[in-house]
């Protein structure tokens, strides 16, 4: 007789309490995506206002002070509160351990202390939202973040906790790797997507404690007037900008190489084809994760930096290039003659390797000294910015969503109605992103709340466009939350996947596994017979 199935992780405790107090990765990841959906949800409301106030030349909605504090609010909401956690803390948690045949993380009290680490850093920001709002952008610029009268130090504070939450998740998941693997599962063996987890892992480790300490020093020249960032009283606003983008320009690479792990898995997925050139994409990963560090000065060709320093920073730049185009090329081949099955999470896919394409050669632009003088604070950096970072990272949030939704919740979803939302978040993002290009071209800088009239079609069309995108978002909310309910029953592994996170029930039990399962083969190793030779 065979052992009876063990309870799935979601009716193992019932209570609240079971919930707040767990030690289970699987719960403590979904609690992080519940957390990071509620606060895209919150930074998309700001965006919306933003784009409704620039709909007309002169005052819309809003004075110019609280369009000020409304796009620093949109930017810390989107950049520390979603886009940085959202995939390693959510689905990082959720599935690496599923992923190398453990039963949880290696520290999970850790693992619990970084999502209340996240909630205390996330509620001091909101506070000092409410408080009257920073108005600084979300880089707190020195000088001006040092003596502006908003309410600057609450936010700073926030953003202080988070990183701990960002350090402690890091810390977890290289343990974890590094001493959980089941017996077998050797390291070039392991999913794409632990190996993206760990690269980011590593940027997670090394940088965030920059941050936290230019956010502090920040902080004491605003309380006790040390000269450290303020020229008046002796500082170099410079330094502030060395400190802070040595560590955020790291960052894009905690908010993009998780995202590539993704399009790793789901393009394997669902070609049926195991990954063209697995050894190239591990190493381009490690590769962006190293070279990342040495390219923050890009930020600052405007700043009077050396012709030396400008020029050894921007093709430190073009190098990233290189590894990024290795990994679009291996999937491009793994999609090459492969079965392809044209469900929603292939859908985000391609949106994905689309704006990592068009923003990524844009970067390359961007990188040589001439042209980034004649883009630099205009509209057309915005745009670049949200085609690499939002653009690229919502995609593969979003395709994660979807692919392992049934794995997460044992059920199905609309497959016409997630297609169709798809479709429209894609346009809807090149029809927000792409007027703004053009303005930036024209010389419209950003941050401006006015702008001249001959400007004004081309805002309109981007409002437009993100209306498009709120329309889609509402109606994935809308199909999913139906779906947890009334959802067809999605079986153990309805991708007919070979991802090793599939070796599991749907939805897993409490320690994961019933039996422990083997790795004779790498992932995703489909049969050759299964694939035809044409797509």
């Amino acid at each position: 007789m065979s052992p009876p199935a063990a309870e799935s992780y979601l009716t193992d405790g019932r209570t609240v309490w079971s919930w707040l107090t767990t030690h289970d990765h699987k719960r403590i990841g979904l609690m992080f995506l519940a957390l990071t959906l509620f606060f895209f949800l919150v930074g998309g409301v700001f965006a919306l206002a933003l784009r409704i106030e620039l709909l007309t030349p002169g005052r819309t909605v809003m004075g110019h002070l609280a369009y000020n504090r409304m796009f620093t609010l949109h930017g810390v909401t989107m950049v520390w509160l979603f886009m940085i956690p959202a995939i390693p803390s959510a689905f990082g948690n959720f599935l690496v351990p599923l992923m190398i045949g453990a039963r949880d993380v290696a520290f999970p009290r850790l693992n619990l202390a970084s999502v209340y680490l996240y909630v205390l850093g996330a509620s001091v920001t909101l506070w000092g939202m409410f408080e009257g709002g920073a108005d600084t952008g979300w880089t707190f610029y020195t000088p001006y973040s040092t003596t502006t009268g908003t309410a600057v130090l609450p936010v700073l504070l926030g953003v202080f906790i988070i990183g701990f939450s960002t350090i402690l998740t890091g810390l977890n998941f290289i343990a974890t790797v590094h001493t959980l693997r089941a017996p077998g599962l050797t390291w070039m063996k392991l999913p794409l997507f632990v190996w993206a987890i760990y690269g980011t892992s590593i940027i997670q480790v090394l940088a965030t404690p920059v941050l936290g300490m230019v956010l502090l020093l920040v902080a004491l020249e605003r309380v006790v007037g040390a000269g450290i960032f303020d020229p008046a009283r002796g500082g170099d606003p410079l330094l502030f900008q060395h400190l802070f983008w040595f560590y955020s320009h790291p960052a894009v690479y905690i908010m993009v190489l998780p995202s590539m792990g993704v399009i790793s898995e789901a393009v394997c997925a669902f070609s049926r084809k195991n990954a063209f050139s697995y050894r190239m994409i591990v190493y381009s990963t490690l590769g962006i994760a190293f070279v990342g560090f040495f390219t923050w000065g890009h930020h600052m060709f405007a700043s009077g930096q050396s012709t030396f320093g400008s020029g050894a920073f921007g093709a430190m730049s073009m190098l990233v290039a290189i590894f990024t185009a290795i990994k679009i090329f291996s999937w491009l081949g793994t999609l090459y003659r492969g079965s392809i099955a044209m469900e929603a999470p292939l859908f985000y896919t391609l949106g994905f390797m689309f704006f990592l394409f068009f923003g990524g050669m844009i970067g390359v632009a961007y990188a040589t000294t001439s042209l980034n003088l004649h883009w630099h604070d205009t509209y057309s950096v915005v745009a670049h910015f949200h085609f690499i970072m939002v653009g690229a990272t919502v995609m593969a949030f979003l395709a994660a969503l979807h692919y392992w939704f049934p794995k997460m919740s044992g059920r199905c979803f609309p497959a016409k109605l997630a297609n169709g939302a798809a479709v429209l978040i894609i346009f809807g993002f090149i029809a927000t992103f792409v007027p703004q290009f053009l303005l930036g071209n024209l010389g419209m800088p950003r941050r401006y709340a006015d702008y001249p009239p001959h400007f004004q079609s081309l805002h309109v069309a981007s409002t437009a466009g993100a209306s498009l995108l709120a329309f889609g978002f509402l109606g994935i909310a809308g199909y999913l939350a139906w779906s947890l309910r009334y959802g067809a029953v999605a079986g153990d592994n309805p991708w007919g996947s070979e991802g090793f996170e599939w070796k599991s029930a749907s939805p897993p039990p409490t320690h994961n596994f019933s039996t422990p399962p083997a790795y004779p083969t790498g992932p995703h190793e489909y049969a050759r017979e299964e694939v035809p030779h044409a797509a």
